[in-house]
């Protein structure tokens, strides 16, 4: 792959009617402890709300220009949303619904590899690949298998070469509210090989499916899907809250390791979980506890799993996805924490609050 391509992938590792809240100094938003030790950490802007949009997932792109964009789903408009990532206006809507090449059926995962867009679309059971800036279709692929797609991780294995993760939370019953026969839940996630051309020709190649389907550990409602190849893990929300709502961790070949986080970790739905990748392999997790009136950010170590402390901010409230911007920008120097707020919004926090907040790793600021 070129080298922006490879630059692009290591850079990527109270609401208001007007179009985005102002950014706000450091020095009057400091974190305040919250109850039980929660801190408080405010939002640096929230969007102007978009209730029609029904957004989901997010993913970052750094332009040539120096700007950064934040992409979000549209789940029930059949779009992309498209925002200035420093201050949260929004910039563009992408596509429209139908089932040709640039149109979507209720996109919800995405993620970024360099210039390639992944687009997750659930009605339409396939994974859409795009070419930033202009979002040009490169292609599709899982149709033959997807049935009801949600999450996407993406991992370089080889140069032109990534394995992409799909989460597949196929239900049953007139309500699509019955979880699937245990010996069904093998099929939890799916996995792709891709290979890309220089003129942007990309094929695909089953890989197979996985999922435990023991009684305790079965992934019965799955989402969010995120990996870290240094330590061979994956992690995966189940969010069925009638079982236990928790990250499951999987190794990338897709073997159950019987690991889940602490149990009690979360209160409402386990949803996006994120990477914070810090320098000497350190770094940490982050989770979204998808609570109202607002959502609790679990911070747990990259490595041990174990807990380093909880955020909310003061206002984004029922969070689906998250992304983490570890490169910095004009607003955020040290890196982003975006986030969606209850389907309406979007929210940008500064990672160097939410690290001073919780007394974390000064070296993953660097």
């Amino acid at each position: 792959m070129n080298s922006r391509l490879v630059a692009a992938v290591l850079a990527s590792l109270l609401l208001s009617a007007c179009a985005a809240h102002p950014v706000l100094e450091s020095e009057t938003r400091t974190a305040s402890p919250g109850p039980a030790g929660l801190r408080i950490v405010p939002e640096r802007f929230v969007s102007k709300e978009n209730p029609q949009d029904e957004l989901d997932s997010l993913a970052t792109w750094p332009g040539e220009d120096g700007s950064t964009w934040l992409i979000a789903s549209a789940k029930s408009t059949h779009s992309l949303a498209v925002y200035d990532a420093d201050s949260g206006e929004r910039l563009r809507s992408v596509g429209a619904k139908g089932s040709a090449l640039g149109q979507f059926k209720r996109p919800n995962g995405l993620a970024v590899f360099g210039d390639y867009l992944f687009v997750v679309e659930r009605d339409n059971h396939r994974v859409q690949v795009l070419r930033l800036p202009g979002f040009t279709p490169v292609g599709s692929f899982g149709d033959a298998q997807l049935r009801s797609p949600y999450g996407v991780w993406i991992n370089e294995t080889a140069p032109g070469e990534l394995e992409a993760y799909i989460t597949d939370s196929f239900m049953y019953g007139e309500k699509f509210d019955r979880v699937p026969p245990l010996n069904e839940l093998d099929q939890r996630v799916r996995r792709y090989r891709l290979r890309f051309e220089d003129d942007d020709r990309m094929s695909s190649e089953y890989q197979g499916s996985f999922g435990d389907v023991s009684e305790d550990a079965a992934l019965r409602i799955v989402e969010s899907i995120s990996g870290d190849p240094a330590n061979d893990r994956l992690l995966i929300a189940d969010e069925d809250q009638r079982h236990l709502s928790t990250l499951r961790e999987y190794t990338l070949a897709g073997r159950y390791t019987g690991r889940r986080l602490p149990d009690r970790s979360f209160d409402a739905q386990a949803e996006g979980v994120a990477l914070w990748s810090c320098p000497g392999g350190g770094g940490y997790w982050i989770a979204v506890d998808q609570l109202m009136p607002r959502t609790i950010f679990h911070v747990f170590d990259r490595d041990t799993l174990k807990p380093q402390g909880s955020f909310s901010g003061e206002v984004t409230a029922h969070t689906d996805g998250i992304a983490l911007h570890a490169a910095g920008t004009k607003t955020f120097p040290t890196g982003a924490l975006y986030a969606v707020h209850d389907d309406r919004s979007v929210t940008g926090f500064d990672l160097g609050d939410i690290a001073r907040a919780l007394q974390l790793q000064s070296g993953c600021l660097d």
